[in-house]
């Protein structure tokens, strides 16, 4: 059933300051940008305070000082003011003329985001200048403090009824009922909606000294001075103590049968939601206009590209709709965003997420079953530190720095008796995964993932990795860190084997012949129902494929670069038939914003070869400012932007219905379904704001491809027991030395949001 709105249009996006998730709140450059990214009908919203001389500014703070220089400019000119019956010192607008707040300059007010900004010297904006200069489909006054601004002789609804014989005004809102009453007479709800502003549910309105939470209870006495009301989202999709969904409230039905429209507030990409909604905002956009049951009538969001392209793009897509974009999604260690990666409940999470390419990294136990593990120490993924194997903690350089209990330590069967643990990449963020599930599921042997592919009937292939250890990768990378190209290549040699390599050589384990043993066993050698990927960072594990000439391998390049030799190219053609590449050998960034566009997939594809890239996270703080703290901007930028073959991701569901959106129809795509300009933002912060510059990424060589030959498989140390039975039991070897948890996943940036640009 298709809900829609109360008036029977399409819910409205309200611009919160226009988009005042990137640049400071009531600035040119953010009523400009909202203009320029979201629907064509976008209302911008504009808080309104009042001058000493009775000028209305657009500002979000009754605290001039909350966001601006102000404290700066007038030192000593600070005050102490009740409102609403509370003390509050500060720098108010009810002190300062308009003159003298021009000198003032508007700063970004929420510490979270980048203040790189700051130095572009934003004029405050009268509310005719952001009507005149804008000329906003929709414009919004909010006023938030009318008994404050009356105790100061200052009238807001003189100046609201001023205001609106010179500027189309589409709506005014305000939490105090006294004001709407006042001014309901002099409006016509079809030119002007009165909207009234619920606050928290124990707040009071003071000119009723009424809670919101009671007057909510009575929407047919809103109704006769209102013809919609606005409410924080929680009011509608309430949350319990550990930030999961509870039943939705009746409200907007209510609201409905009252003949109220209902507006959302507190909308927010770079604020953490409700876990239901896997870090994804339009996901969460979605819940309130796209339920099945009801629809709000317009949302309150400071990042309003993300609403707009929920409403235009994603809303009543369903299921079954047909991918209008080419790019392969393939899981990162299955759904490993919502559950512990590799488990069944990922790789079930995935296949429902429509993901294209199921993936499986592919371990050795000690007795040589091969199994689904997303590193090679246990640490990474399982409680094993804490159960009674913690004793079979061991060094070995060269898998990885520091210490681990390792896969081949253990047989299939007492790995089977260890708990899953969820990776929480953004912990240092305090961003964490599903706590509710983070030890949910079972880990599978690579028969049983195998399986399990052939049953779902909606994948185009499976994935099988054997690469070098992840935490061997992140001391690859800080050893990078301010070195040349050679330094890199010296370390990769050096510090960090293969892990099949070593498995061969030390442990008597042959990881290739393991997966070439269970893909023939579950005769995928011989279909071609799913495609079957090889990927390994070794180009001597891919050359042991090249006789299964149905095999796609797949090679991944474990640095970041900015081009390709064409030797480099050359030579991988010989042993690959595609490449996954990092995001950032994509789009480089500097401080968390893009700085262009690199050579590397053009150059790749020009030799034929397929570019996958990974990794893409939901969480706002894996994505450079530019995509605006939006997964699917992100993607979109790197699939119709980027030109890229496929997205590795852990939250599939994202990338998956990013394909199947409605706005990939025909050729002219909206503003914000097509692709952010790769250092627009850069190019506009001030010099004295600018991050140091950084060197280039290093152009792959040849000498990066080339690998040893692997070496032979050791007699000495072959495993005791026959591959997959699993059943006996070994019983852990003491060792000296305590264990140590290793951070499985090395942060690079501090990221989070951004997308197209403009000029002002």
């Amino acid at each position: 059933m298709n809900m829609i709105c109360l008036v029977g249009d399409p819910p409205k996006v309200i611009a919160n300051g226009g988009f005042s998730g990137i640049f400071p709140s009531s600035t040119s450059f953010a009523y400009n940008l909202a203009v320029m990214v979201s629907v064509p009908d976008v209302v911008l919203w504009c808080d309104v305070q009042l001058t000493k001389d009775g000028i209305g500014i657009c500002a979000p703070d009754l605290l001039i000082n909350n966001n601006s220089d102000i404290a700066d400019i007038y030192q000593k000119r600070n005050k102490d003011y009740l409102v609403n019956g509370v003390p509050i010192k500060g720098w108010f607008s009810v002190d300062f003329t308009i003159k003298e707040l021009s000198t003032v300059a508007l700063t970004q007010g929420v510490y979270s985001r980048t203040n790189k900004f700051d130095g572009n010297g934003f004029s405050i904006l009268t509310v005719q200048e952001v009507a005149s200069t804008f000329k906003p489909p929709g414009f919004w006054l909010n006023v938030q403090h009318d008994q404050f601004f009356t105790q100061h002789n200052l009238s807001m609804r003189s100046f609201v009824i001023s205001t609106s014989k010179s500027v189309i005004v589409n709506y005014i809102s305000s939490p105090e009922v006294a004001f709407l009453k006042s001014i309901t007479a002099r409006f016509n709800p079809k030119t002007t909606k009165l909207v009234f502003r619920f606050l928290g549910q124990d707040e009071t309105d003071p000119s009723t000294n009424q809670t919101y939470g009671s007057l909510l209870k009575n929407l047919t006495f809103i109704k006769t001075f209102a013809s919609g009301i606005m409410v924080p989202k929680s009011y509608i999709w309430p949350v319990d103590a550990n930030n999961y969904l509870l039943p939705h409230t009746s409200v907007v039905l209510d609201a409905h049968k009252e003949g109220l429209e209902v507006f959302v507030s507190d909308f927010s990409n770079d604020v953490p939601f409700s876990f239901n909604y896997s870090y994804d905002p339009v996901t969460e956009f979605l819940n309130y206009v796209d339920n099945g049951i009801f629809s709000v009538d317009g949302v309150l969001a400071d990042f309003p590209i993300t609403p707009s392209e929920a409403i235009d793009c994603f809303a009543h897509l369903g299921q079954n709709a047909s991918a209008q974009a080419k790019a392969l999604v393939i899981s990162k260690y299955g759904a490993s965003g919502d559950y512990p990666g590799c488990t069944d409940l990922a790789y079930m999470k995935a296949i429902e997420d429509l993901v294209d390419i199921l993936d499986c990294p592919v371990q050795l136990a000690k007795d040589g079953t091969p199994f689904c593990l997303s590193s090679i120490n246990l640490i990474d993924s399982t409680t094993v530190a804490q159960s009674m194997f913690s004793n079979l903690t061991r060094s070995i350089s060269a898998i990885k720095s520091g210490s681990g209990i390792f896969t081949f330590s253990l047989t299939w069967s007492q790995i089977q008796s260890l708990t899953p643990s969820i990776a929480n990449p953004y912990a240092g963020y305090r961003l964490f995964r599903n706590p509710k599930s983070k030890n949910a599921g079972k880990y599978l042997t690579l028969a049983d993932f195998l399986t399990l592919s052939k049953k779902a009937g909606s994948l185009t292939g499976v994935l099988i990795s054997i690469e070098v250890d992840t935490n061997c990768h992140a001391f690859l990378l800080k050893s990078y860190a301010g070195a040349n190209a050679e330094t890199t290549v010296f370390h990769i040699g050096q510090e960090c084997l293969d892990n099949a390599a070593y498995l061969a050589e030390k442990e008597g384990l042959d990881v290739i012949q393991a997966v070439k043993d269970a893909l023939s066993k579950a005769s995928y050698d011989k279909q071609v129902a799913l495609k079957v990927m090889i990927q390994s960072t070794n180009s001597s594990v891919l050359q042991q494929f090249k006789d299964k000439t149905n095999y796609e391998l797949v090679y991944k390049v474990d640095e970041n670069i900015r081009d390709a030799a064409n030797s480099a190219v050359g030579d991988i053609k010989t042993f690959a038939h595609a490449v996954v590449v990092s995001k950032s050998s994509v789009f480089p960034e500097n401080n968390a914003f893009l700085t262009g566009l690199t050579d590397t997939v053009s150059k790749l594809q020009s030799f034929k070869l397929p570019v996958y890239v990974e990794i893409f996270s939901n969480e706002f703080v894996s994505q450079a400012w530019d995509f605006f703290s939006d997964a699917t901007v992100e993607i979109n930028s790197y699939v119709t932007g980027a030109n890229v073959d496929g997205v590795i991701t852990d939250y599939p569901k994202t990338a998956a219905r990013y394909k199947r959106n409605l706005c990939l129809l025909g050729k002219n795509k909206p503003s914000y379904m097509t692709p952010v300009e790769a250092g627009s933002l850069m190019q506009v912060i001030t010099a004295g704001y600018l991050p140091p510059a950084e060197a280039p990424y290093p152009v792959l060589n040849e000498s990066d491809v080339v690998e040893p030959p692997m070496p032979p498989v050791s007699a000495t140390t072959a495993p005791s027991s026959s591959p997959g039975g699993g059943n006996t039991t070994i019983a852990p070897t003491p060792r000296n030395g305590q264990s140590k948890i290793a951070s499985c996943f090395f942060l690079p940036y501090l990221a989070m949001l951004l997308s197209a640009l403009f000029l002002v």
